[in-house]
């Protein structure tokens, strides 16, 4: 792993320890719960729609987790 991505990772992993970054996902949280009603929805244009919503909001609420995995690996096979 270069210093680069290693400081990447180290910066990305601190951001998430902030309460900002608490605060953030709560809110995401949040604006995720009415957005999986799709009885709402009345064409399919909008469907896609709110399912791009709702991936972009799972990725932001799954970031820390695919960090720690994709840092973990790359640890991993540093050490090969």
């Amino acid at each position: 792993m270069t210093p680069e991505i290693k400081q990447y990772y180290e910066e990305r992993f601190s951001m998430m320890t902030a309460v900002g970054w608490r605060d953030f996902l709560e809110d995401i949280n949040n604006l995720k719960a009415p957005l999986e009603d799709i009885t709402t929805i009345k064409t399919v244009d909008m469907l896609y729609f709110r399912q791009g919503q709702l991936d972009i909001l799972n990725w932001v609420l799954g970031l820390r987790d695919i960090s720690e995995q994709t840092y973990e690996e790359l640890s991993f096979e540093e050490n090969l």
